[in-house]
């Protein structure tokens, strides 16, 4: 979303969708900002948002459990040390329903709560706008899955995210179509939400400048299940690769359809679509997907193996995508606060700018507008019903 990203996962959002809330934040709720004072209590409150509801709240869990994880075990070791007090971490998770006006709405209740610092929000959609209140109020954001360019373009000193952009990974997709699957024409199909739509013009760019010709452009919205109309639009400009900017939940259909088209072509995604999730809804037609996602595939992090083991024994379920990010999120926002002896933001801020960390994701770093240095891409493919790496292009091998 941004995984971008992989949301989690409403029109006009990173392909997700939902129905439904869950309770405002606590009724302890201050109306002072964030930035404004002290933590008066021994409680540091960090906001969590994502879509916990809905098609892809399988994404948004996800990054909860990930918050929750870190929070767990920075209060079991005994908390956070803050100039010498120990304080208690207490996450306030909200579900923004993958849509940008609620978004803003949760976004305002956190500032309200005065939580010291922000994981999220999920997808690009929600994340974008909840940003400008987040700088608004002096409140340091971290985003671990949103991927579209504009969210760290905005020139918010509080906006941080841990993983590539669209601009990288859309450049990996479209010369990897190119020089790697010998794709000549190419199709391109987004679902019109600020990540779909955004990977696929940097998906296009990059095609281009590889020499591939884009024989049709298509677009649908990041509920639709139904493709058959826009296959058949498709299926006359005869492409030999078809480009989809969306989640796996539109993904899928859109594969297992093409298929009966006799759409006999590359498909191609970005890490919307690279999850278990998509393999689990296109059965045995999710063979021969492409896809790539940002970041350093699960088993081979810095700290994936013992990560991995401990997010199953909690949770019982596999890591989807963002889960590590989130955790590294947690601590680093932690470790910020622990060095500027303050969980007032405006005091953490410049050493959570500065820090260079060595997380269960691998070494993070930001740059001046707060992206991730040297953020890996993972271009995968399905075999036999499971996701196979293909190759990692960036990241700690090629900081070294």
């Amino acid at each position: 979303m941004n995984i971008t990203s992989y949301s989690l996962i409403a029109a006009a959002v990173m392909g997700l969708a939902a129905c439904g809330k869950q309770a405002p934040v606590g009724s302890e709720a201050a109306s002072t900002p964030a930035a404004a004072e002290e933590p008066s209590q021994s409680v540091i409150k960090i906001g969590h948002s994502a879509a916990l509801t809905g098609p892809a709240a399988h994404f948004g869990k996800d990054n909860e459990n990930g918050v929750k994880l870190a929070i767990d075990e920075i209060n079991a070791a005994g908390g956070v040390d803050i100039a010498g007090k120990k304080m208690k971490l207490e996450m306030i998770s909200e579900d923004d329903q993958g849509d940008p006006k609620t978004a803003t709405t949760v976004a305002q209740r956190f500032v309200d709560a005065n939580v010291a610092g922000v994981i999220g929000h999920m997808n690009s959609g929600t994340t974008i706008p909840a940003s400008k209140i987040y700088s608004d109020a002096g409140i340091a954001q971290i985003s671990p899955s949103a991927t579209a360019v504009n969210y760290t373009n905005q020139g918010f000193k509080t906006a941080f995210r841990v993983m590539a952009n669209d601009a990288q990974q859309g450049k990996v997709l479209g010369q990897y179509a190119v020089s790697k699957l010998g794709a000549k024409k190419i199709a391109i199909i987004d679902d019109r939400t600020a990540y779909g739509q955004g990977l696929a013009d940097e998906f296009e760019i990059a095609a281009k400048a590889a020499g591939a010709q884009i024989v049709k452009r298509e677009f649908s919205n990041n509920q639709e299940t139904d493709f058959n109309a826009v296959l058949t639009s498709i299926k006359g400009s005869k492409p030999d690769l078809i480009f989809y900017g969306g989640m796996d939940a539109q993904a899928a259909p859109m594969k297992k359809q093409a298929k009966k088209l006799g759409l006999n072509v590359i498909i191609m995604g970005g890490d919307g679509a690279q999850t278990p999730e998509f393999i689990k809804l296109a059965g045995v037609d999710a063979d021969g997907m492409y896809a790539t996602s940002p970041g350093t595939p699960k088993d081979q992090l810095a700290g994936g193996k013992a990560f991995l083991e401990k997010f199953k024994a909690k949770f019982g379920n596999e890591v989807q995508l963002y889960s590590p990010y989130c955790y590294d999120s947690v601590n680093m926002m932690v470790k910020a606060m622990q060095e500027a002896g303050s969980a007032d933001p405006a005091k953490y801020l410049p050493k959570l700018a500065a820090m260079k960390y060595e997380g269960v994701t691998g070494p993070i770093s930001f740059d001046a507008k707060g992206d991730i240095n040297n953020g890996a891409i993972t271009v995968y493919t399905v075999k036999n019903g499971k996701w196979e790496i293909l190759e990692v292009i960036g990241g700690a091998a090629a900081a070294k």
